[in-house]
């Protein structure tokens, strides 16, 4: 059977990302090993290491949309004027397109029969998305769809899950990429749990949900340590010693607070606590919170101690997390979250937020803080910053908890799930007899 791949191949698409490329290297390996399958990689960058990595080793590469016109003037903007403008130019004009169309109705359901007939002049049969993409329900063809989040039903509060339409256009998204989907993934427990919750009533059967949890990023590399670190720190100009935190600019991720407790260690404690800011500001809401943050460190006496480095490049990401006392993320957002377990394997101490899903997925790994609590958050900082013993405890607590779920077991719970699914499309009736 050939399964067709859709991965998100920007680094400016955060954990989609991070997760598309962990996923497309256990196929990899499975396939290497002993699975017998047809992979097809519908790629939007066509020149991306990961896709060209695959060229040769038995998979299909394809460009994802059926023109090739749309497929080079992406690739020759993105060459000009670089992969932050040109999410930043997309957004503004999905923007635009948006407003004028208005947003979706979650219950009418578009086609997409252009699409269907390419993806299947590959000879595919089972479509793999890796992240939620409304192209798995608009073009009728099976699929396995990984749903990472559903805070647009959580925490509507936050603009980037609800405005301008935005939350209809996610209920849209998650409704029917739920309902049909042949099987979905969540990251948890917790995760199946929302699934179920919000879209069980829409058809969505416990024994559709697989648990696939997450890995650390694989590109990150754990050799060499030292000497990444001393590398990035004199590339960057970092302080010997500092806080990390990767993430894009979204209200969620909570960079304000972080801030704040900044500030309430400068002026309760008297320390001066430097911390690296890794993530994109590219878009509106991102733009504007990152102002904001800026604005704020200035105003609250402690902007020369954040250091932002805008978008880092994959290479890079393992000399920052090397040299990092600690990673703080009081992120809002779960039910878990890829960061962690990269500090983890660098063996980087965590501070992180004290909600449901994380907390399950950190145990006593981490120091879990209030993510509303400036003063909270600040508490953690310090403990850290002045406790050699409990750094050390948290680190190996970290990569003790790592062991527990390897790449290997990653890979074998990947392979099951599309052995079920296969089953299922051999036995099931096919997606466009809807109801």
């Amino acid at each position: 059977m050939h399964i067709g791949i859709v991965p998100v191949l920007s680094g400016l698409g955060g954990g989609g990302y991070q997760y598309s490329l962990t996923m497309l290297r256990a196929l990899y390996e499975l396939r290497s090993a002993a699975c017998e399958e047809e992979f097809v990689v519908l790629a939007h960058d066509m020149r991306h290491p990961g896709v060209l990595s695959l060229n040769g080793h038995g998979w299909i590469v394809k460009p994802l949309w059926p023109s090739p016109v749309m497929q080079l003037a992406k690739d020759l903007l993105r060459r000009v004027v670089g992969e932050a403008t040109l999410l930043e130019a997309s957004t503004w004009f999905r923007s635009r397109t948006r407003a004028i169309l208005g947003p979706p109705d979650p219950d009418l359901v578009l086609s997409r029969p252009d699409m269907a007939r390419w993806f299947r002049s590959f000879g595919v049969e089972l479509m793999l998305y890796p992240t939620p993409n409304r192209l798995s329900f608009e073009t009728e063809i099976p699929y396995v769809m990984a749903v990472h989040d559903l805070q647009h039903r959580l925490q509507p509060e936050f603009p980037e899950v609800s405005a301008n339409g935005e939350w209809e256009r996610r209920e849209y998204l998650y409704r029917n990429g739920t309902r049909y989907a042949t099987l979905l993934l969540a990251d948890s427990e917790e995760g199946k749990e929302d699934i179920l919750n919000f879209y069980g009533s829409h058809g969505v059967a416990a024994d559709r949900v697989k648990v696939l949890p997450f890995l650390p990023t694989c590109y990150l590399a754990v050799d060499n340590l030292e000497g990444e670190r001393q590398r990035v720190g004199t590339l960057y100009r970092l302080p010997k010693d500092y806080l990390f935190y990767p993430a894009q600019f979204w209200p969620h991720k909570n960079h304000s607070r972080i801030i704040e407790a900044l500030a309430v260690l400068k002026q309760e404690h008297r320390v001066r606590i430097p911390i690296v800011l890794s993530g994109s500001h590219a878009g509106e809401i991102p733009g504007r919170t990152f102002r904001e943050v800026m604005r704020l460190s200035d105003m609250l006496g402690v902007g020369d101690q954040v250091h932002h480095l805008d978008y880092v490049p994959d290479e890079d990401m393992s000399g920052l997390y090397a040299g990092a006392m600690a990673l703080v993320m009081p992120t809002f957002f779960g039910p878990t979250n890829i960061p962690a377990l990269e500090a983890w394997a660098f063996g980087c101490p965590v501070i992180t937020s004290d909600i449901r899903g994380i907390r399950q997925q950190s145990g006593d790994a981490a120091l879990l803080v209030d993510p509303r609590s400036a003063e909270g958050i600040a508490d953690g900082i310090y403990r850290l910053w002045t406790d050699d013993n409990l750094c050390r405890t948290l680190a190996s607590r970290g990569r003790q908890r790592l062991a527990t779920y390897t790449p290997h077991h990653y890979q074998q719970r990947l392979a099951e799930i599309l052995e079920e699914a296969r089953a299922r499309v051999r036995s099931e009736k096919p997606l466009s007899a809807r109801q």
